[in-house]
């Protein structure tokens, strides 16, 4: 890798300097931005871990699936369950939240099952249909039997906790007061980190390159040896881990869940996350999650502004969001089609297709 640092020592050094960053990160914004922007640093994180479980499908084995968000339900909805008053369980989360991210995986191997002869458009429309069909199933599972309390949804979920010590609570260490976005804050930074290294390990293994190969020509990968069948569905599995364990710590982190929570427009943000970002680069679906909570919320200010400099509101904050978010899909698309930071692999296939249509 031409940009790698090469002396251990550096690089270590390196590490060190970003885990002290990371660390100082929520206190620092909470001293200067307020404590709302580190809940939105809290909420990056799990898209963090949503895009990567969908980089997963989508950028290494090229399955396009517009029904991921159903995986995040599932998890947040299994720990919800089991974690709630709504049946009256309270298991702790050590055994709660990798049993939510199970039940996510048993439901992309289920999803996954029926449409391993299906491509492109015609895949993405039967996983649109599947998201809409979880949503649906959670918001009328209220009648005969109330499993998950319908529209209303559930409330009262159980906070990650060890022993006595709940992260929903404030305490004081060594001067420092940590809220409730702090804990998490660590909390799903460890996840995350976690998250990224399975990811990178993934690439560079037999596995990840059969997903790259499936990608690429599934016909020729299968020619090859590969069990096109076992390995597009482990990546339906793993990718609904991912989302299944951002599911369970969102249910926690919330205390509550809704159906309203698991819609179309969210499995559509987190698809552009990774495609802003750059599919199938690890740090550039990092870096489009990360832009891509943050900017839509920085616009809020957008409001205040105009009341500032214009004497009145003359376009609604919510609207200039969409319009500006609208027009940097347009733009990326024109200009860094492949992402902004996107593989080696792919920026050497789009170089190739600008070389040939210039040679033509």
């Amino acid at each position: 890798m031409s940009g790698a640092i090469r002396d251990p020592r550096l690089r270590w050094a390196a590490v060190f300097a970003a885990a002290v960053v990371l660390i100082a990160l929520p206190f620092a914004v909470d001293a200067v931005l307020g404590r709302a922007w580190v809940r939105i640093i809290d909420v990056a994180l799990l898209f963090i871990l949503l895009g990567l479980g969908l980089n997963i499908v989508v950028g290494y084995a090229g399955l396009l699936d517009l029904g991921y968000i159903a995986f995040f339900a599932v998890g947040a909805y299994s720990y919800a369950l089991l974690a709630s008053p709504q049946f009256g369980l309270h298991g702790s989360f050590v055994v709660v939240l990798p049993l939510a991210a199970l039940v996510a995986a048993a439901f992309g191997v289920l999803l996954g099952a029926p449409t391993l002869k299906l491509r492109g458009d015609y895949l993405a429309i039967v996983t649109l249909g599947f998201g809409e069909i979880i949503r649906i199933c959670l918001n009328n599972l209220n009648r005969p039997v109330n499993i998950t309390n319908g529209p209303q949804g559930i409330t009262l979920i159980d906070p990650l906790a060890i022993g006595d010590i709940a992260l929903n609570k404030t305490y004081t260490i060594a001067g420092f007061t940590v809220a409730p976005v702090h804990s998490y804050y660590f909390v799903f930074l460890a996840c995350a980190a976690a998250s990224i290294f399975i990811s990178l390990r993934l690439e560079d293994s037999r596995i990840g390159r059969a997903w790259i190969a499936i990608r690429e020509d599934e016909l020729a990968a299968g020619s090859m040896g590969i069990n096109t069948r076992n390995v597009k569905l482990l990546a339906f599995a793993m990718g609904a881990t991912f989302g299944g364990l951002a599911g369970g710590l969102f249910a926690s982190f919330q205390g509550f869940v809704s159906p309203e929570s698991f819609t179309l427009l969210d499995s559509i943000m987190v698809l552009c996350m990774v495609v802003l970002g750059g599919m199938g680069n690890v740090g550039g679906v990092v870096l489009g999650a990360a832009l891509l909570t943050a900017l839509p919320e920085a616009l809020r200010y957008a409001g205040p502004l105009q009341k500032q400099w214009l004497g009145d509101v003359y376009i609604d904050p919510s609207d200039l969001r969409m319009l500006l978010f609208g027009l940097a899909l347009v733009l990326m698309m024109l200009f860094r089609p492949a992402g902004l930071w996107p593989s080696t692999l792919r920026r050497r296939e789009f170089a190739g297709g600008e070389d040939a249509h210039a040679a033509q």
